[in-house]
C-alpha cells in the first residue's frame, strides 16, 4: 500500500498531480480511518500504463478510455495522423533553424521566400549583410546565404572563359537599337558582363557608354576589349550595383540591360530606371519570358523555383506602360540567341567535369541546359523597346 506522496514519487509526478487524476476518476484511493488516501500496487501500475499511453500522445480521457475498455483503433488511428503532423511541422522548423545556422541548404527556403514575398527577401538579406547586388544573386543564383561566396566562385569558374553571360546575339543588339527613334548621344549599360553588347552598341553607334557592372572579372574582360579597339575615349566602365545606380547630372538618353534587369526585378528596374532617363528617352531589356500558357509541368516548376516572376511579352508590355512607358516595339530573340549562351556553356562544364565534380553548381547548370533542350519553344528571350512619356 502507499500513501499520496509515495505513490507520487514512485511514478514521478506531482501529489497535486494525483488528486487531479482521482477528480477525473482515472484513479481511485482508498480513504482511511485516519482520513489518509492508500493505494495498491495496482494503482501504481495502472498509473505506469497510463504514462506509456500518454508518450504515444493520447490525452488523459482517450488514456481513460483505453484503460478501462478495448483499444480504440479509429481513435488511435486519428492520434497517429495528428501526431505525425506535428512531427513534420517540427521537423521543418528544425531544418530551418538547422539551415539558417548553415548546418544544411537554404535552397528551398530561399525558392519559396522569393516566390510570395520577394521584395521583401532581397530587404531581409540586405539587412544580413548582403548588397543589394549581392541579395539578388542570394535570391536567385546561389540560393543559400550561408555558401553564397562558395557558389559564386564555382559559377565564376564556369563563366571565366565564355562572351555571353545569358542568351543574346548582335543582330539582336542591333535591331533594338535600331527602334530607338533618334542617335543616342549616351548610352548607360546596366549588367554589361563582358562587353558582348557593349561593343555592339558601340560599333553601331556615336553615343558614349557607361557600361555597369559588379562582376569584376566579366569588366576585367570588358576592358581588355576596348582596350583592344581602341574605344576607351567612348566607353567608360564602372563597378556599380544595379539598385544603386548614382543620378547623372545630365539624364541618359538610352538605358540598355540585357539578361539582367530580372536580378533587380523587372518591374522595380522599370520604376527605377525610368527616374535616370530623359524625357523621351528609351530603356531597352531583354528577359526570359513565357511562349506558351500551358508548358510542360517539368518546365513550369523548374522556372517556378528559378524565376518565379517569369511572365509572358503581354504582361511585360502592360508592366511597362503602367510604369510610364510607351512601347515602341518587342520581338522574340530567336533560338539562335539561346544557342549563343547554351552551347559554349555546355562544352565549358564538359570542360569542367572533374574539377566541379559533386557541386551544386555543376548540377544547377546541367539542369539548366537539360530544361533549355527539353523545353524548347516554351519559352525564351524577349527584348523590350521603350520610350519613357
Amino acid at each position: 500500500m502507499y500513501r499520496i506522496s509515495e505513490l507520487a514519487e514512485r511514478v514521478g509526478v506531482s501529489r497535486a498531480t494525483l488528486l487531479y487524476y482521482e477528480k477525473l476518476g482515472l484513479l481511485q484511493g482508498q480513504r482511511q480511518a485516519n482520513g489518509y488516501r492508500v493505494y495498491t500496487d495496482a494503482d501504481r501500475q495502472r498509473l505506469r500504463l497510463m504514462q506509456q499511453l500518454q508518450a504515444g500522445g493520447l490525452s488523459l480521457k482517450e488514456c481513460q478510455a483505453c484503460l478501462d475498455g478495448e483499444l480504440h483503433r479509429e481513435m488511435l488511428n486519428q492520434r497517429l495522423e495528428t501526431l505525425e503532423h506535428e512531427i513534420a511541422k517540427k521537423t521543418r522548423s528544425r531544418d530551418l533553424l538547422a539551415a539558417l545556422l548553415g548546418q544544411s541548404s537554404l535552397k528551398d527556403w530561399h525558392e519559396e521566400v522569393e516566390r510570395v514575398a520577394p521584395d521583401l527577401h532581397r530587404s531581409w538579406l540586405m539587412s544580413q549583410g548582403f548588397s543589394s547586388a549581392e541579395a539578388g544573386l542570394v535570391a536567385l543564383v546561389s540560393k543559400d546565404m550561408n555558401a553564397h561566396d562558395a557558389y559564386m566562385a564555382g559559377f565564376m569558374e564556369v563563366f571565366a572563359d565564355l562572351d555571353w553571360w545569358g542568351p543574346g546575339m548582335a543582330e539582336a543588339t542591333r535591331r533594338a537599337l535600331a527602334m530607338v527613334p533618334f542617335a543616342p548621344e549616351t548610352i548607360l549599360e546596366i549588367g554589361c558582363g563582358p562587353g558582348m553588347a557593349t561593343m555592339t552598341l558601340a560599333e553601331a553607334s556615336m553615343a558614349r557608354i557607361t557600361a555597369t557592372d559588379t562582376a569584376e572579372l566579366a569588366l576585367d574582360k570588358l576592358r581588355a576589349r576596348i582596350a583592344a579597339r581602341g574605344l576607351n575615349n567612348r566607353i567608360e566602365v564602372q563597378n556599380v550595383d544595379m539598385a544603386a545606380i548614382p543620378t547623372s547630372k545630365r539624364p541618359w538618353d538610352v538605358i540598355w540591360s540585357e539578361g539582367s534587369a530580372y536580378i533587380l526585378g523587372v518591374e522595380k528596374a522599370l520604376a527605377d530606371w525610368r527616374a535616370l532617363l530623359r524625357p523621351g528617352g528609351v530603356l531597352v531589356f531583354s528577359d526570359m519570358v513565357w511562349r506558351t500558357d500551358k508548358p510542360e509541368d517539368e518546365v513550369r516548376a523548374f522556372w517556378a523555383a528559378e524565376y518565379p516572376a517569369m511572365t509572358t511579352p503581354a504582361s511585360r508590355v502592360a508592366q511597362a506602360k503602367r510604369a510610364g512607358y510607351r512601347v515602341l516595339g518587342h520581338f522574340d530573340m530567336g533560338r539562335e540567341a539561346m544557342d549563343t549562351y547554351y552551347r559554349p556553356l555546355t562544352a565549358r562544364l564538359e570542360a569542367l567535369e572533374l574539377d566541379l565534380a559533386g557541386s551544386r553548381v555543376l548540377d544547377d547548370l546541367h539542369r539548366e541546359i537539360a530544361l533549355n533542350q527539353a523545353g524548347c519553344g516554351q519559352f525564351g528571350y524577349e527584348m523590350f523597346v521603350l520610350e519613357r512619356v
